[in-house]
């Protein structure tokens, strides 16, 4: 089994405060120690454009470089369009990274790890699967 871990859960295991939820951050050192988690080149972008110092940039764009990006496709693209327009037909709405997310888990069968809500109503119309957690 393999993950893909979405913005928020490394944003949340490279945070240093006291806002940082450390079960989040042990699961992900659980699924990097086991090689289980994966990243793409648009996650790698949000993260690293939420970042102010350059230090810190500097940091953490070290830190991402042990993990290669999973290949993007042109159909990856256009599945993540239809998943879009499916959505909205339902009355779901997202993000295009979200649904370019979905259309790359779906692609090679990668459970999304993730604490953003979005997923668990993208879930109920997309071959999705979640991840829940095996660290525990």
């Amino acid at each position: 089994m393999k993950v893909l871990a979405d913005t928020p859960v490394w944003s949340a295991a490279f945070r240093q405060t006291k806002e940082a939820a450390p079960a989040l951050r042990s699961e992900l050192e659980w699924l990097i120690a086991h090689g289980a988690v994966a990243i793409m080149g648009p996650i790698r972008q949000e993260l690293l454009a939420g970042i102010r110092h350059p230090a810190q940039f500097a940091q953490v764009r070290e830190a991402l470089r042990s993990f290669p990006d999973v290949p993007l496709h042109t159909a990856d693209f256009e599945t993540a369009a239809e998943y879009f327009n499916l959505c909205r037909s339902k009355g779901v709405q997202g993000s295009m990274t979200d649904f370019l997310i979905c259309a790359v888990a779906v692609r090679h069968q990668l459970e999304i790890f993730t604490t953003d809500r979005d997923f668990q109503h993208y879930r109920k119309h997309l071959p999705i699967a979640l991840y829940v957690g095996a660290a525990a």
